[in-house]
């Protein structure tokens, strides 16, 4: 089990169940290739992040309920630049490119590599991380390296087991309690088909701004 001060408290995914709040509006600000363009205003970010494929388009759109404003397609790795969705006017969702498709050259492998750890390190404005996992795929290297770097960083992690209506509810129990065991964060159960763990989630995300934007002063 990778170490846990990178994690989402139990009483703070609670909390998020009991605080759930609707997004109102959502709009795309921009798709940066280079950290030095990223908006610099003082407004916490939550990272979504996931391998190629895993449902991060479709997870944000269910998640908005409006108009489809982040593209899904059909051929994994096409996310190659940090897309900042603002939400509610108060902070924003960032949705990174996917990682592990190895049919991509090299060289972009490495580049959206040094893309995202460039994102994720001194961040002060990161409030959290989501991390999208296939309920139907086994925890790979990367996975778990990713979560140990963000243990690391201190970083707020919270998995979301993905496409949870092509197993049964058995299966899927068994998965979250697996993602939860070896990595050491809370997991969520999500469905963008059946809407399971769309409340939960969005609560859980409202927890994290609001504990980010917390004063830390006396």
């Amino acid at each position: 089990m990778i170490g846990t001060t990178a994690t989402l408290s139990r009483e703070s995914y609670l909390m998020g169940r009991s605080q759930f709040s609707k997004i109102s509006s959502c709009r795309l600000v921009g798709s940066f290739f280079d950290c030095r363009q990223l908006p610099r205003d003082h407004r916490a970010q939550i990272a979504v992040a996931g391998r190629s494929n895993v449902g991060k388009s479709t997870l944000l759109n269910v998640l908005i309920g409006g108009p489809k404003v982040a593209r899904v397609s059909g051929t994994p790795g096409k996310t190659r630049s940090l897309n900042f969705f603002l939400i509610n006017d108060h902070f924003y969702l960032v949705d990174l490119p996917g990682y592990g498709y190895a049919k991509a050259p090299r060289e972009v492998r490495k580049q959206l590599k040094q893309l995202i750890e460039d994102y994720l390190t001194g961040n002060d404005r990161l409030a959290g991380m989501v991390l999208l996992l296939d309920c139907r795929r086994d925890l790979t290297d990367e996975d778990m390296q990713l979560v140990a770097w963000l243990a690391d960083q201190a970083l707020p992690t919270l998995a979301v087991v993905t496409k949870t209506d092509k197993l049964n509810r058995d299966k899927v129990g068994r998965k979250v309690r697996e993602v939860q065991s070896r990595l050491g964060v809370t997991a969520i159960a999500f469905s963008a088909t059946t809407g399971v763990g769309k409340k939960e989630l969005l609560g859980s995300i409202m927890t994290l701004v609001s504990q980010h934007n917390e004063p830390t002063g006396v």
